[in-house]
């Protein structure tokens, strides 16, 4: 028989209690020698309850797992969002189609390539809308489509030549609008163009560019502006005063 230290309570050898605790500061089988907060020794069992007790354990200091203070509750240890590869594809694909049928509209009306009516034959239409130096502006026009188109598709000087080529839309669109939106008369291909150059200013080139890393890449939305301002004048100029 074993007697305990609490009360006078008497249990057999093979009870519960003296499983888990013997007498006279025996063998404590379950006893990992852990030490309480008031600094008494400590058995994760409990021979009262018949239970496991953990409330005597000392709690975990914090402060000595990390002393740095995060003031920034939103920061956290997770990997930050980069760079994907699919906003590049998107523009360059974007401008792949946007700089190329412009290049073929610039060799048309530059060298009269593709059945396209040269210089003099844009000339004579341009003069039939009413524009005045109708020459001059038939060379403006051509070499801005083939260059203009030319550089986005290298992606080169970005926000200039798509600014550009939104001017020229801007005048095809307003001689054009009032024959609808649908048909050969209409400004369907004009307006999906125009959006494309400028969706191309503000967003830029893409990584896949002969920009990438300049001064004007890592701003757009800033150069975005100052080529819409220059392009707007640009339209307005040809619009107003040369017509």
């Amino acid at each position: 028989m074993a007697t305990h230290d609490k009360g006078s309570k008497t249990s057999s050898a093979f009870s519960d209690d003296s499983f888990y605790s013997s007498s006279g500061g025996g063998v404590h089988h379950f006893d990992d020698s852990t030490t309480r907060v008031d600094g008494g020794a400590a058995s994760p069992y409990d021979s009262t309850t018949k239970a496991f007790d953990t409330t005597g354990y000392t709690p975990l200091d914090k402060s000595t797992v990390d002393n740095q203070v995060d003031d920034d509750p939103f920061d956290d240890d997770r990997k930050k969002f980069g760079w994907t590869a699919g906003p590049d594809l998107g523009l360059l694909g974007m401008r792949a189609v946007l700089g190329g049928i412009f290049v073929l509209h610039g060799l048309q009306k530059v060298f009269g390539l593709f059945g396209g009516p040269g210089i003099n034959g844009f000339a004579k239409s341009l003069e039939s809308m009413g524009y005045r130096e109708s020459v001059v502006l038939a060379w403006v026009t051509g070499v801005t489509e083939l260059a203009g188109g030319s550089l986005i598709v290298l992606g080169l000087f970005t926000p200039l030549a798509a600014a550009g080529l939104l001017a020229v839309m801007a005048n095809v669109i307003a001689l054009k609008y009032k024959g609808g939106f649908f048909g050969p008369n209409g400004v369907e291909l004009e307006l999906a163009l125009a959006g494309m150059a400028f969706a191309a200013l503000f967003a830029g080139p893409g990584r896949a560019a002969l920009d990438y890393n300049r001064s004007w890449f890592r701003h757009p939305v800033a150069a975005g502006f100052i080529a819409l301002l220059l392009g707007a004048g640009g339209a307005a100029v040809t619009f107003f005063v040369f017509r």
